[in-house]
């Protein structure tokens, strides 16, 4: 799946950032001392197993930063499927920059291309339903933009951003409120009218007090079993957007997104997925 690439300038900081922690005080020493000043080469990117590219654009980056001059040539565009030895990017020009700037664009790239991998498997296990994937906010401090990129190129899509995106009441905030009518109260009360909310039920009661309190345009189901969430989807009716959430695992997406739960939203596609294996390989002459 592909979609529309974030602007360079957002995605940069993160780029610098990563270059100036690898490079630090003096540089790529190695390379400036044992490559001839001047040396040209090519490079290629290639795919060392089955997987859903990602990160290129930050790739990209990495090595322009390093050296505007080198030519940087995309084979294949973010959200594509690829097999162990496709090449997904040609970098030429000088070679001591290309490797200075190498190991940052391969993290990125095989970083994002992880996340996107394990996406769009959760993504396959909705064949079939309406069911859509989403992400949460257990991400990479500093490359959450970066990481909900990737799970779109899998072909999942985004929960909210930050806190200020919407209103999400958890269980905490139910506690510290006094219970669910209390919270719905306050939020039809002092809630803008362009500010979705979303509330957080663990029990099949809690959602009966959201659906006849209004106020919610989504409930979290947190921690059901299969049956209760077919339980509750009987409940709603299709009144409100219904997100199972809660230790989802791949395994268990299939029987998920069968119940008829509109989303599910798993942290694992962010926060446990493998690193793709990736490598940056010499063009021979």
């Amino acid at each position: 799946m592909t979609s529309t690439p974030l602007p360079d300038m957002i995605l940069e900081p993160m780029v610098r950032a990563a270059l100036m922690e690898d490079l630090g005080t003096s540089g790529d020493i190695t390379s400036r001392i044992v490559i001839p000043a001047g040396t040209q080469t090519t490079l290629q990117m290639r795919a060392r197993e089955d997987g859903v590219v990602s990160g290129l654009q930050m790739a990209t980056l990495a090595f322009r930063l390093v050296d505007p001059t080198l030519k940087i040539e995309a084979q294949v565009h973010d959200g594509a499927t690829v097999r162990p030895g496709d090449v997904v990017m040609r970098v030429a020009g000088d070679a001591a920059a290309i490797l200075s700037g190498e190991r940052v664009a391969l993290n990125f790239a095989g970083r994002m291309s992880g996340i996107a991998t394990l996406t769009a498997a959760f993504v396959a296990e909705t064949a079939g339903t309406f069911c859509r994937v989403t992400c949460t906010r257990k991400t990479t401090p500093g490359l959450r933009l970066a990481e909900k990129q990737a799970v779109l190129h899998g072909g999942g899509f985004n929960h909210r951003f930050s806190l200020s995106d919407a209103i999400l009441i958890k269980d905490n905030h139910i506690a510290a409120a006094g219970g669910v009518r209390q919270v719905l109260a306050a939020v039809k009360a002092q809630a803008s009218h362009m500010v979705r909310t979303e509330i957080e039920v663990d029990t099949l009661e809690q959602l009966d007090e959201v659906l006849d309190e209004g106020g919610a345009d989504v409930v979290l189901l947190d921690n059901m079993d299969s049956d209760t969430l077919r339980e509750a989807v009987q409940r709603n009716a299709g009144r409100l957007v219904l997100e199972a959430s809660g230790n989802m695992r791949l395994e268990r997406v299939a029987e998920v997104a069968q119940t008829g739960v509109d989303y599910i939203s798993a942290g694992a596609l962010t926060h446990s997925a493998r690193t793709l294996d990736l490598g940056l390989d010499f063009v021979e002459a």
